[in-house]
């Protein structure tokens, strides 16, 4: 048995699950998530504890045990408190700013880059701190769009600028060294 997949996902008040046709759907304060599952694996919801089981005993059966546990924790969690991410703006000239459905990004290029919003998902832009917070209830929804909006300009080894993740190493590189007086080169 997989370590995660038998731990039982506790459902808080006011939460809803429905279990039919290998999809389960839960529903809760924050919006309605659904998701489809495997048919190795049987999910039950008895006295507010979802418990994930599998059918059968091979290892690809134990890597989805854990794996349906884990997607409808995530589900429950999302739907109670939401889920969310940081991107920090680091640049001379870098800014962010919502307008309407879409956020508008100057990031050095030439032209403001526009990002369209996916359908649940809020981003909000805090400008003195030069953040922007990606937030919702499906915690691959939101990963994936902190995902592209760093794509637009990720940061870079010799100066850092860019975007990044809030609390993200940037390994940085020394730059090119001088040539000094005297030595190779020298006339």
């Amino acid at each position: 048995m997989s370590r995660i997949g038998k731990l039982p996902v506790k459902l808080p008040e006011g939460l809803s699950v429905n279990i039919e046709d290998n999809v389960i759907t839960v529903v809760g304060p924050k919006g309605s998530l659904t998701q489809k599952f495997s048919q190795d694996i049987s999910v039950s919801n008895d006295q507010n504890l979802i418990t994930v089981s599998v059918k059968g005993k091979g290892q690809s059966h134990k890597a989805l045990h854990g794996l349906y546990r884990s997607l409808i924790n995530n589900m429950v969690i999302g739907v109670t408190t939401g889920w969310s991410k940081t991107l920090e703006l680091t640049g001379v000239g870098y800014k962010a700013q919502v307008s309407g459905e879409d956020l508008v990004l100057n990031l050095g290029y030439s032209h403001p880059v526009k990002f369209a919003k996916p359908q649940g998902i809020q981003i909000a832009v805090l400008e003195k701190e030069g953040r922007i917070v990606i937030s919702g209830a499906d915690k691959q929804l939101v990963g994936e769009t902190a995902a592209k909006i760093r794509r637009l300009r990720p940061p870079e080894p010799y100066k850092g600028k860019g975007i990044h993740y809030l609390g993200e190493k940037i390994k940085r590189k020394a730059g090119k060294s001088t040539k000094t007086a005297g030595g190779v080169g020298a006339k």
